[in-house]
């Protein structure tokens, strides 16, 4: 919708984790080094947690994109699982050819002689869980009963789980306490600040193939920065709106009033305690407008703007 209008050559504010926007950032940067480090000892439960929007998928992709060719990921993006429905999924992920009607025993001998064959090449497994937070108690039991395989040296099998900070507290409860003891590292995502924030937002236009001056000074980053409290989604929801602003007003740049009409518009955004002004309420108006003829058919939300 705005490419030609800002020199774009793709959508820089899309909402799907694409790894060719990551920005080496330093919450990002140290939950990769924990990871990395983590995953070099063979040891246990790797845990990252992070509010919503802060970019735990994003980050998971990127370990994925750089796992050393000695580990092997088992990657598990749909954690409703039963305790049974886990072991067939992570048997699937093994590669392994079993007949239907095999019992939960039988299957989970199948697992530790796959995981057992694979150490014997040099592989170690790694398994990847997203959203673990909504993982029921057997089924992390389970997971916690996989992590008992092991040869002389190391563990058969890692699991890494990320997933929101209610993962922490369902942790912190009496039951699940023999897992959270092996948990040996874990990071917790924290929101970016002005700083990145700003950095943030004028990378993912360089990346999208932006070549003006930056287009966010401190002033604006700091507005979204509050508004968003630093999440990156939401921070790509409200760059996004105030981009569509400025090319329906013909401007090269989002104004303060356009910035402010867009947070007025999101409703997971931190309301100001400002007064919209007479230019931001129009915009705002054209704003709905230009959503629901994006929505009714002139594009779609995330590709191809």
């Amino acid at each position: 919708m705005y490419l030609q209008h800002f020199g774009l050559s793709e959508a820089p504010f899309a909402l799907t984790p694409n790894t060719s926007f990551f920005l080496a950032m330093t919450p990002h940067v140290e939950a990769l080094q924990v990871l990395q480090t983590a995953l070099q000892t063979g040891e246990g439960f790797i845990k990252v947690t992070g509010e919503v929007g802060t970019g735990k998928t994003l980050l998971l992709r990127k370990l994925l994109n750089e796992l050393p060719p000695p580990l092997r990921c088992a990657y598990l993006p749909n954690p409703c699982l039963s305790p049974s429905e886990l072991r067939w999924a992570l048997a699937s992920e093994l590669g392994l050819k079993y007949s239907a009607n095999i019992d939960q025993q039988q299957l989970t001998s199948l697992i530790q002689q796959q995981l057992l064959a694979l150490a014997a090449h040099g592989h170690a497994v790694v398994l990847i869980l997203d959203e673990a937070q909504a993982l029921p108690t057997d089924s992390l039991e389970t997971l916690r009963l996989f992590t008992n395989l092991e040869t002389e040296t190391r563990k058969l099998l890692q699991v890494v789980l990320f997933g929101q900070p209610e993962l922490d507290q369902r942790l912190a409860s009496a039951e699940l306490r023999q897992l959270r003891q092996r948990i040996t590292f874990s990071y917790r995502l924290r929101p970016l600040d002005e700083r990145e924030t700003q950095t943030y937002l004028n990378h993912r236009l360089a990346v999208a193939g932006f070549k003006g001056a930056p287009m966010f000074g401190a002033a604006e980053a700091r507005l979204l920065q509050r508004a968003s409290r630093g999440i990156p989604r939401l921070l790509n929801i409200l760059a996004h709106k105030a981009l569509m602003l400025a090319f329906g007003a013909g401007d090269s740049r989002p104004s303060r009033s356009q910035l402010r009409a867009a947070i007025k518009d999101t409703e997971d955004a931190t309301q100001g305690q400002w007064p919209l002004t007479w230019a931001g309420w129009l915009a705002c108006g054209a704003l709905l407008t230009s959503l629901v003829l994006w929505f009714g058919g002139v594009g779609q939300w995330g590709a191809g703007l």
